[in-house]
């Protein structure tokens, strides 16, 4: 009861986000905003409070060399089944890239939910997820990367205004074992590591998309092809990553590497070719990624993402030094259609919206990565190839 009295509390100091005659332990005095009221509440939680991943496997070592690198995103865990995510235990790499919306925390059955200050839907998603065969055989078969989109964040479309943020990080931080990482001990997601001696060196830089981002502006023709929800924002302030993830960003651009994946959990180059989340409506943060690797003469930089509910392959000249390639792999077991007639000024070929994975196969000895989507049942669907030396 008392802790019921608590969360009527704190929610309604997070609708009005002003201090309240609330107690709570380890504060002497009124909170001052309604993050900080739940900031001190969570940090009475108990571990058992949170869910854990199945055990995984370490990274691959700092000095070896990566091969292949398998991607995905969307994973429904209340589906029964996921052929692609039992692919992915079945076939061989050095990393897979679990990139966004891991699992859909944020409605119940078809419809959104919302999701209260215990974020309990949240959690009963990734209790669920780990309890699946399919995920454990994942678990067990690859060493695993991770990024959050906005349904294992907590909530559709929601950036920095989420008023439950700070529990999602620390739900997402202790499923996937990064609490006591370096990504643990900053607000934040985001965290890269590098893999493979001078020459062979992969960087993965895993960005986080949703904690620091504000506000994007809703479109003017809902539902209109290439307007669908958002449209490209004027306004200078808006902001994708927070100033400490840009001023991370750089620095790791001008650590050596090789070949340099950038995982966004939504799509980078893709610009025209619809309205729904992307880099695309926050042009000026766009522009700055751009400039910040060629500023930071950044070589073979990639971009990975998911979001999409199809995947994709792009190419687009004249924004880096190189031709800057994307792929997008989405999704693993939500698919919407058989066939899509979408189509983006930098896009290679047609899209394929069925259930899917991507592969990224890496020849050090002709210094290209060949950039694959992958049915669900590992057949290859669409390719292309980046010569990143």
């Amino acid at each position: 009861m008392k802790r019921a009295i608590l969360l009527v509390g704190l929610l309604g100091l997070a609708a009005c986000q002003a201090p309240g005659p609330i107690t709570i332990p380890g504060i002497t005095r009124a909170p001052a905003s309604a993050d900080e009221a739940l900031e001190a509440y969570y940090r009475t939680l108990p571990d058992e409070f949170y869910p854990r991943a199945p055990a995984g496997l370490p990274l691959p070592a700092s000095d070896q060399p990566l091969t292949r690198i398998l991607v995905a995103s969307d994973m429904d865990e209340e589906k029964p089944v996921a052929p692609a995510l039992e692919e992915i235990a079945r076939e061989k790499a050095d990393l897979f890239l679990m990139i966004g919306d891991n699992v859909y925390g944020d409605k119940d059955g078809m419809g959104y939910a919302t999701n209260q200050a215990d974020l309990d839907e949240l959690r009963e998603s990734f209790s669920d997820l780990a309890a699946r065969a399919d995920f454990q055989a994942v678990r067990a078969a690859h060493p695993m990367m991770v990024a959050w989109d906005d349904h294992d964040y907590g909530a559709n479309d929601a950036g920095k205004d989420f008023p439950f943020r700070r529990l999602a990080e620390r739900i997402h931080e202790r499923f996937w074992g990064l609490e006591k990482q370096d990504v643990g001990a900053w607000p934040g997601t985001y965290y890269a590591r590098s893999f493979g001696p001078e020459g062979r060196r992969t960087q993965v830089i895993m960005l986080d998309t949703r904690f620091f981002r504000t506000s994007l502006t809703p479109t003017d023709e809902w539902g209109v092809r290439g307007k669908e929800r958002y449209i490209p924002s004027t306004d200078a302030h808006q902001d994708m990553l927070g100033a400490d993830q840009w001023t991370w960003l750089e620095n790791q651009l001008q650590k050596p590497a090789d070949l340099r994946l950038i995982v966004s959990s939504v799509q980078v180059v893709a610009t025209d070719g619809h309205g729904w989340e992307a880099w695309s409506r926050l042009p000026k943060e766009l522009e700055r990624l751009y400039g910040l690797i060629n500023e930071t003469q950044a070589k073979g930089v990639v971009f990975v993402s998911g979001d999409r509910h199809t995947a994709l392959l792009y190419r687009k000249d004249g924004v880096l030094p190189y031709p800057a390639y994307e792929l997008t792999a989405s999704s693993l077991n939500v698919a919407f259609a058989e066939t899509t007639d979408e189509t983006d000024s930098s896009q290679i070929g047609a899209g394929y919206p069925p259930e899917n994975f991507g592969a990224i196969d890496i020849d050090w000895s002709a210094g290209t990565a060949a950039l694959s989507i992958k049915a669900n049942d590992g057949t290859t669907v669409r390719e292309t190839s980046v010569k990143f030396k």
